[in-house]
């Protein structure tokens, strides 16, 4: 216990200390934290009349952002099967940097479940023994069991690999493995399960669709890495982390194949509604064309369209994959053209039309606006946090010094740790590192 508490007031230390750029990166996202937070209490003091919900449609922006976050958190799962199943060194590297990511977003998954919901407080009705959680007979209860799951292995696998680093100890395989390896199908079944909640229902077809399974999972192939890739091209840019180009590559190859996977996937189910020509076939009018002089979300789609087919061929040919800029733009394509297509592109138009034929053009809100922006600044602030003490270890930079008793920052700083009278660890001020 005293070297699990020497390690966790070490990074808690560690987090403290940064540059200028890292301190107003922070106080930003603490400030829209602080507006997502006063959103939250207009609408938990209101209700959910604050938003642009209504009975027609009851599923808005706070869903699409929780279906869009879950492909993201398993994307992680493109690192972990190369790095722990296959041991390929390039990858296994920063494969954790990977893991931290799906922690954020399962993080943000379940804050926007939570804000959806309308009365949040309730929530002890889903803790077993204090409530009834419906298991195995709902699908939401399925969800909250591999989405919890989920979290639990990434954040298991991370600390335990971090910590073993920070001591200078190899970690135990025989410990870490197994729980790797239950993580890869966790992180299908976290996608897999959200796809059910949707094309279970039949009185909805524009999600009742037997291959929307794999449409969410060739998305997340996508958008997920298209993420990583920002993030770890930052990171070797500003830290002394180094990533390499074959690493790097090898990732933006397999987008490029899921990508194809995506749009063919959704190629087939456009030619199946239009080609057949029945009643099931308005809401992808609405959503391609425009539905009875509602059309609202056809310039987003088709945006989202031509980012995705534009990212597919800069992706696809090697020497637009392996330029750096070209890259970047292909990431930032991925990842807006999926968040359309995948968010706000598949929840609402499978509630137009309703059920009695009537049409709403639902819209969020600038609360709901306001309450997403706090929630992705409370991921991006949960990620911060989290590279911010695993890239120091990764490194080799913060770590156990050679006397046992300090933990060596950098090039020019020691936290020293020391036993007072009384047998307790006390936690010092930075002082110079020695010669």
């Amino acid at each position: 216990m005293k070297n699990i508490w020497n390690f966790f007031a070490g990074t808690l230390l560690l987090i403290s200390k940064g540059s200028k750029a890292y301190y107003c990166w922070v106080l930003l996202l603490l400030v829209l934290m602080a507006i997502g937070a006063s959103a939250f209490l207009r609408q938990f003091d209101q209700g959910l009349i604050v938003t642009n919900m209504q009975d027609q449609v009851s599923w808005g922006f706070y869903i699409s952002n929780f279906t869009f976050m879950v492909g993201v958190a398993a994307a992680a799962v493109l690192l972990v099967i190369p790095a722990y199943v296959y041991e390929w060194g390039p990858i296994k590297e920063f494969a954790v940097l990977g893991e931290l990511l799906a922690v954020s977003a399962i993080v943000m998954c379940m804050l926007f479940v939570t804000v959806d919901i309308g009365h949040p407080e309730r929530f002890w009705h889903l803790i077993p023994k204090l409530g009834r959680l419906n298991f195995p007979q709902s699908l939401l209860a399925w969800d909250v069991v591999v989405l919890n799951t989920y979290l639990a292995l990434n954040l298991t696998i991370s600390i335990y690999i971090l910590y073993n680093l920070y001591y200078k100890r190899e970690p135990n395989h025989n410990f870490y493995t197994p729980l790797v390896l239950l993580s890869i199908p966790s992180a299908i079944s976290i996608h897999t399960v959200t796809a059910f909640l949707y094309n279970g229902l039949g009185a909805r077809p524009f999600w009742n669709s037997s291959i929307l399974v794999p449409r969410f999972l060739a998305s997340a192939f996508c958008s997920g890495p298209a993420f990583m890739l920002l993030i770890f091209l930052l990171v070797r840019k500003y830290t002394k982390f180094k990533i390499k180009d074959e690493a790097i590559q090898k990732v933006a190859e397999i987008m490029a194949y899921a990508m194809f996977i995506n749009l063919l996937l959704l190629g087939a189910e456009i030619f199946k509604e239009y080609y057949t020509d029945s009643i099931h076939l308005n809401s992808f009018q609405y959503l391609f064309q425009g539905l009875h002089g509602h059309s609202a979300l056809v310039p987003y789609i088709w945006t989202a369209m031509a980012f995705n087919v534009t990212a597919f061929f800069l992706f696809l040919v090697p020497s637009t994959r392996k330029n750096t800029i070209t890259l970047v733009i292909g990431c930032v394509l991925v990842f807006v053209g999926v968040y359309i297509e995948k968010g706000m592109g598949l929840v609402i138009p499978g509630f137009i039309p309703d059920t009695l034929h009537e049409i709403y053009e639902y819209s969020p809100s600038n609360t709901e606006l306001m309450l997403a922006m706090g929630i992705w600044a409370t991921g991006l602030f949960v990620y911060t946090m989290l590279l911010r003490v695993a890239i120091p270890i990764l490194n080799g930079d913060f770590h156990v010094a050679d006397d046992g008793v300090s933990s060596y920052i950098g090039d020019d700083l020691f936290i020293v740790r020391q036993d007072d009278a009384e047998g307790e660890t006390v936690v010092a001020e930075p002082v110079p590192a020695r010669e």
